[in-house]
């Protein structure tokens, strides 16, 4: 029994919102995750800062500020709450955030094309709101509450469920890619393969998916390779080809829903010299990413030294986003870059720790889907800057500006401060 006295209505009944709220024990509380979160979010801010000192109006970093506050209240008004809160009224969640990437297609969804030209945020007065970032929170609770309540057997027993869950996490992704955001909506996939593994689904399932994915890829690489054969046949560069049409001349056919400039990225990856042979296209970002970490050495320029964003080889728009951390790599080295990983490490083994310690299922899954959600986005990113990754528009967690990204990593950790705090607690 909870060691807090029940709460009662004026009707003698016991009122719903004090069932799910008890006042946190201190002792219960997990101060690992709060201190690396501060440091990364404080390494962000001065980064932030530093990227934009050539810019006499960089005021992103004091924006950076705003949410991160603003995630900090968040993040301990979730945590006081039991996470069964969550469980009960998954369903809402995730209506709810499928709910806000549809206003997309409306009128609201307009500053996004204004913004970018593509439907990605949604324009509420003077600010944006990115609905992806709260869709990944909707999934995982929706997904951690199915998979808590139908227990997964056999390969073929688990057919039908496999088939519900595939419309669960399908509908937000589809969603997500048609906005067109492809990182966003494929880094779901390990997090939702992550939660069925440690759920114990058949082996069988995974060896199935993996063929399924070496098909996938061979797929795509011959897309890809028709598209470099596209472009040399007609002599046109990757930007005269989608200076013609909005989605590129090639995709007209193409038999993959992608657009010319998503390959673009991809073929950059696998074989930069024959889609951008000058380095001036689309291959520019990761070039100056590249630079930025090789002239940073063991131990960096120092701080506000480093050149590539200074000087605006490394624009402003992608330096304080998806390549903050190249500008962090130039300025503190190799050294600061291991410091960087340490704490990431730290955070996602302790998240993995609170994970091993709840009684419940669906606390335990809840924060191995935020853990593993986590490390796609440092995993690919870092990768990203370094060359070994396609470039994606996935953000590195606290560090990177945003502010729809960063109240989303807030939620999604005091989800998991709540797992630790309650999970040990009769419901």
């Amino acid at each position: 029994m909870s060691a807090y006295p029940a709460t009662l209505s004026a009707g003698g009944e016991r009122s719903p919102l004090m069932t799910t709220y008890r006042p946190p024990s201190v002792r219960r509380t997990d101060w690992i995750n709060p201190a690396v979160m501060l440091a990364l979010a404080t390494i962000g801010v001065f980064f932030i800062k530093s990227a934009q000192a050539h810019y006499t109006n960089g005021t992103q970093w004091e924006q950076q500020l705003v949410w991160l506050t603003l995630g900090a209240g968040l993040y301990i008004a979730i945590s006081a709450f039991d996470y069964h809160l969550w469980m009960k009224h998954a369903w809402l969640v995730y209506l709810g955030s499928i709910f806000l990437l549809l206003l997309l297609w409306t009128p609201l969804g307009d500053a996004g094309l204004a913004r970018a030209g593509a439907r990605r945020w949604l324009g509420i007065g003077s600010y944006t709101l990115q609905p992806s970032e709260f869709a990944k929170i909707g999934t995982i609770v929706m997904l951690s509450f199915y998979l808590d309540k139908w227990k997964l057997g056999g390969f073929r027993a688990s057919l039908a469920m496999l088939g519900k869950l595939a419309v669960i996490v399908g509908l937000p992704m589809v969603l997500i890619f048609l906005q067109p955001d492809l990182g966003s909506s494929l880094a779901l996939c390990p997090t939702v393969f992550a939660l069925l593994y440690v759920s114990n689904l058949s082996a069988r399932f995974f060896v199935s998916v993996f063929l399924l994915f070496l098909a996938g890829a061979f797929l795509l690489g011959t897309d890809i390779r028709h598209y470099e054969n596209f472009l040399q046949a007609n002599h046109l560069t990757p930007q005269q080809d989608h200076g013609q049409h909005e989605s590129g001349l090639y995709q007209k056919q193409s038999w993959l829903p992608l657009k010319d400039y998503q390959r673009d990225r991809i073929a950059s990856f696998m074989d930069p010299e024959a889609v951008d042979p000058q380095g001036i296209g689309v291959t520019w970002n990761q070039r100056q990413s590249l630079i930025a970490v090789g002239t940073g050495g063991l131990t960096g320029k120092g701080y506000e030294q480093g050149t590539q964003a200074r000087l605006g080889y490394l624009p402003s728009k992608v330096a304080t986003s998806d390549f903050i951390m190249a500008v962090f790599l130039e300025e503190t080295g190799f050294v600061g870059g291991l410091a960087v990983i340490g704490l990431y490490a730290i955070l996602l083994g302790n998240t993995l720790r609170i994970a091993w310690l709840a009684r419940d299922r669906f606390g335990q899954l809840l924060c191995v889907g935020v853990a593993v959600l986590f490390m796609v986005h440092v995993f690919v990113n870092i990768g990203m800057v370094q060359g070994l990754m396609p470039v994606k528009g996935i953000p590195l967690p606290l560090l990177s500006y945003g502010g729809s990204f960063v109240l989303g990593c807030c939620i999604l950790m005091g989800l998991v401060q709540s797992v630790n705090r309650y999970c040990r607690e009769a419901v």
